[in-house]
């Protein structure tokens, strides 16, 4: 029986990506929890296996040769699963290669600039005190809208993002497109993509994947406090 795989986790866009794999490849693994906004990303112990001090990472004791590793960053991860499975990486050479474009535009464009978007809108008005930048908002804004226009307009040639085949890249995009009201976006010139986003989510093991520690995350988000944001932005209150 393959040995469970350690995935240090906390439920956001970048967890869930690996949650949804690990449901969808069958792999077995223990969920361990990394609450960010209580600063356990920087916890020694868990720096020795994610230096850059974010999650997800995961500890396979079956790696390559039998032997134990770990791997931080998400694309890193998805990638390692799909080679480790047989499985999402691409049928052939060109999906595989299809597959690695689409995720490194994930992890190159739609991270990044829906990270930016959500902070802008949502948090940095809150802060102590607060940042309400229009200029930033509209720029992050518009951004995430362009990407995912991008995005719908390869939708409309294809059932999912590399091809007419699922892979680790859907897994990749999905969790941040599924917050484009969050964004402050919208799908009405946007059918492909609604179509993908909806296809998905009917999907068990996304459904089982977003859904791993997400009471956890509504605890933490109720009691979000100055010292959180501290933690989660690197700003002091009142600095």
């Amino acid at each position: 029986m393959t040995s469970a795989i350690d995935l240090y986790y906390w439920p956001t866009p970048n967890g869930w990506k690996v949650s949804i794999a690990l449901e969808e490849m069958g792999l077995p693994y223990a969920v361990k929890l990394v609450n960010i906004g209580a600063g356990e990303q920087f916890e020694p112990d868990f720096l020795a296996i994610a230096p850059n001090n974010r999650m997800p990472t995961i500890v396979d004791p079956d790696g390559p040769d039998g032997a134990p590793i770990s791997i931080f960053e998400s694309g890193a991860i998805l990638q390692y699963l799909a080679r480790k499975t047989g499985q999402f990486g691409g049928p052939t050479e060109r999906d595989r290669i299809a597959v690695d474009q689409w995720l490194m535009w994930q992890m190159g464009g739609v991270g990044p600039m829906a990270g930016q978007c959500h902070h802008f809108i949502s948090y940095a008005p809150n802060m102590d005190p607060p940042q309400d930048l229009p200029y930033a908002k509209d720029r992050y804004r518009r951004e995430v809208g362009r990407l995912y226009g991008v995005l719908d307009k390869q939708l409309s040639r294809h059932s999912h993002v590399a091809g007419d085949f699922l892979s680790i890249a859907d897994m990749a995009i999905w969790p941040w497109a599924i917050l484009w009201e969050r964004q402050e976006q919208t799908l009405d010139d946007k059918p492909n993509l609604k179509r993908w986003l909806d296809e998905l989510a009917a999907r068990p093991a996304f459904e089982r994947g977003k859904a791993v520690a997400a009471e956890s995350r509504r605890q933490s988000d109720a009691r979000m406090d100055r010292k959180a944001q501290e933690v989660l932005f690197g700003v002091k209150a009142g600095s």
